[in-house]
């Protein structure tokens, strides 16, 4: 007689981070979230990075603290910047490769040119360079208040779908939701970064000492107006966008026209 035995299934392992701190209510929506589909380890920045692109830490100490603020499989906050800790958990903490890195949700859209300085995306990014599926999550919502109720259908299926399917080798992806109830969303989109920048203006202010400091201030343009094949043109449609990113900078498309350049 042949006696089957049936092995029991690992669950995925999913690494999850942000850049608006520990405590924000996005990554707390994200946990909530993951712990439906595998166990979860949470490494996050102890304040808010937004904003912090992929900048790491190598002039300072870098600290981690065990915290118990979801009551997930492990939880640390980090002193460090988002991609800090993609590196901290994969290299310190996690004793296997995870299945799953995802990062957000994010306070506030990434679309376009916002990717490049996305502390979220980063992270994402990050996780894609270790060879790790990633996807970074943002509610097109800066509110600290903001509900992140309506898109957590949305997380849990794109979520499932990479650990299903997974993604191309070094690509994560840049996801985007629009801030409306769950029946307003039209679907979800795959589509291309918009061409945009942003027109800045540093506002020159003063302190009640009378010295001057400067203020960021800035207005969105976007180059790509109309053009549906845009992650701005889908949000402002009523689409979830999905815009697969990766690290590889080079601009192949110009390597002939550059080679006719007489250095």
């Amino acid at each position: 007689m042949v006696i089957f035995v049936q092995m029991k299934k690992k669950k995925p392992l999913i690494l999850v981070t942000n850049d608006d701190g520990i405590t924000a209510p996005g990554i707390a929506a994200l946990i909530e979230v993951m712990r439906t589909l595998g166990d979860v380890v949470v490494v996050a920045p102890d304040k808010p990075q937004s904003g912090m692109g992929h900048a790491i830490t190598i002039n300072s100490t870098l600290r981690i603290n065990k915290v118990n603020i979801y009551g997930v499989q492990e939880e640390y906050s980090c002193t460090g910047t988002p991609v800090d800790c993609v590196k901290i958990a994969v290299n310190k903490i996690l004793k296997r490769k995870p299945d799953l890195c995802v990062s957000g949700i994010n306070h506030g859209s990434n679309m376009s040119i916002n990717v490049i300085y996305s502390g979220t995306m980063s992270a994402a990014v990050e996780g894609a360079i270790e060879s790790i599926p990633s996807i970074g999550f943002s509610l097109c919502d800066h509110s600290i208040d903001a509900d992140f109720g309506p898109c957590k259908k949305i997380v849990k299926a794109i979520a499932k779908g990479v650990l299903e399917k997974g993604l191309p080798k070094d690509v994560c992806l840049n996801v985007n939701i629009p801030l409306l109830k769950q029946d307003e969303i039209k679907g979800i989109k795959i589509c291309r970064q918009a061409r945009a920048n942003w027109i800045e203006e540093l506002d020159e202010r003063f302190d009640p000492q009378g010295k001057s400091y400067f203020w960021l201030t800035g207005k969105f343009e976007n180059y790509d107006k109309g053009k549906k094949d845009t992650d701005v043109w889908a949000l402002d449609n009523n689409y979830v966008s999905i815009v697969p990113t990766h690290f590889d900078m080079t601009a192949h498309t110009a390597i002939k026209e550059i080679e006719k350049i007489k250095f």
